[in-house]
């Protein structure tokens, strides 16, 4: 009797151990599937700045048709649905490495840098950019704890059981995006689309 009472302790202490890895599982693929939605958020107020920020760059520079094109075509496959973030990262990579010459051509435009509607977008794509590395941060944070869990034993068995596989981080893997020539865009030297350049002032 003894035994038997050892071994049904056994196992109900296995069983609240499996349950216990299962709700966290469930848990912390909530949490991924949320910090998405607040990137995703972002990601579609750059959308909406764009074609503003297209019109205001056509106005002083139509003739840079293929720039502008670039990034419409980028900003319409970006947009579309994509099969895993994955995917996503990478037609957002594409869309950011399209805006970064979109913004370039300010260089060469006086005019279009002492636009008010022009700089008024700018900024706030900066700002916008500014939340989407925040959001990539948490995002990628909460992916790396979530994998290392259906790596790590005993979760591992847990993971297998129920079928709980590894989510996509979302990262730029182009080194052109990760590594950018910063341009010079307004006074404080601040690149938009570079939330890592610091502020002066």
């Amino acid at each position: 009797m003894t035994g038997l009472l050892i071994v049904l302790g056994a196992l109900a202490v296995l069983v609240v151990a499996v349950i216990a890895s299962y709700n966290r599982f469930v848990r912390q693929r909530n949490i991924i599937e949320e910090s998405w939605k607040q990137i995703d958020v972002e990601l579609r107020r750059r959308y909406d700045l764009i074609p503003n920020l297209v019109e205001s760059v056509k106005g002083y520079a139509a003739h840079e048709r293929g720039v502008l094109e670039a990034v419409i075509n980028a900003r319409a496959k970006a947009t579309a649905p994509s099969a895993s973030v994955a995917e996503q990262a990478v037609d957002e990579a594409a869309l950011t490495a399209s805006l970064r010459g979109l913004l370039a051509i300010a260089e060469a435009y006086p005019e279009l840098k002492a636009d008010t509607q022009f700089s008024m977008l700018q900024s706030q794509l900066g700002e916008t950019e500014d939340r989407i590395a925040a959001g990539r941060r948490f995002y990628n944070s909460n992916v790396r704890a979530y994998n290392t869990r259906i790596d790590t034993f005993p979760s591992s068995i847990v993971a297998s059981m129920f079928s709980f596989e590894k989510a996509d981080y979302f990262e730029e893997n182009d080194e052109a995006v990760r590594a950018p020539v910063r341009v010079d865009f307004n006074a404080t030297g601040r690149d938009p689309l570079d939330p890592s350049t610091p502020t002066t002032g």
